[in-house]
């Protein structure tokens, strides 16, 4: 039920290997929801609780109380949601689950957009893309959620991304020996939406992280910062130049987001003791 080159197909089956079969899905409405099947069939081997897009973080609360009740502590329960999910619609239940430190993983594969129901906008779209809810395009810059959650000083906050699986599947290993709010922010191409060739979607997310658009770092108890992968610095119209979302950009308009790109790296050098070059 996937588009091919879905990263959000890959996202999970490297999640779910990591996790193992002792652990309860939670998934709000979003792409997921369709392609791992509808009762009374699934392509999962785990438990899965399909949630209203605005009550993943709800449900997954209400589950791990009823199982810490049960007398069960071994049972994880993971929120498995889009960024339409996390960034948008499920932003209250989800920032109430961490103020209250609640005590299973959230992830949100994010692809940019609400692409489940049509390539609308979402406050994770970056500045400069092409919606169909921004016909011209957008232009406003990307909420930063990891740094969002992070100041809800949880125990542990984290970017992954589908082309470095290695970084993804350590990350969620040692997401499970933790106990409070986990969370999990794994970058997952969309070809369709990205307009891009589903061969591309793991290079096309590859070259994200070497230009610092998404940088892969952790963040424990909302403080401590460390980059897990130092970017090679490559030009952002590398990245930019093959998606046909973002096909009507120019020059200035590269060089803008060039300079954001920067500063945004700056910061986060400078929150983990990196310096500011």
């Amino acid at each position: 039920m996937a588009c091919p080159g879905c990263g959000a197909v890959i996202a999970l089956r490297l999640f779910a290997r990591a996790m193992g079969e002792n652990t309860i899905l939670v998934v709000p409405a979003s792409c997921t929801g369709v392609f791992i099947g509808v009762y009374p069939q699934s392509v999962m081997n785990i438990p899965v609780v399909h949630a209203p897009m605005a009550a993943g973080a709800s449900v997954a609360s209400g589950l791990r109380a009823s199982l810490d009740r049960r007398g069960d502590t071994e049972t994880n329960v993971v929120a498995w949601a889009g960024d339409g999910g996390t960034f948008d619609i499920g932003f209250q239940a989800l920032s109430g689950a961490v103020e209250r430190n609640e005590n299973f993983i959230y992830v949100c594969y994010d692809n940019e957009a609400y692409m489940n129901t049509g390539i609308q906008c979402s406050s994770s779209t970056p500045y400069g893309a092409w919606t169909t809810t921004t016909p011209d395009w957008k232009r406003l810059r990307k909420k930063n959620i990891v740094e969002a959650l992070a100041a809800h000083r949880i125990p542990y906050a984290a970017t992954a991304s589908i082309a470095f699986p290695e970084d993804l599947v350590r990350k969620v290993k040692k997401a499970k020996t933790i106990k409070g709010t986990r969370f999990l922010h794994i970058f997952a191409t969309c070809p369709p939406g990205w307009r891009i060739p589903s061969e591309m979607s793991v290079k096309i997310a590859r070259t994200a992280v070497q230009a610092n658009i998404f940088p892969l770092y952790e963040v424990e108890n909302g403080i401590c910062h460390t980059i897990n992968y130092m970017g090679r610095g490559r030009p952002v119209r590398e990245y930019f130049q093959a998606q046909g979302r973002f096909s009507h950009l120019v020059a200035q308009d590269l060089n803008e987001i060039q300079a954001m790109v920067e500063e945004d790296w700056k910061l986060l050098r400078q929150k983990a003791g990196k310096g500011g070059t």
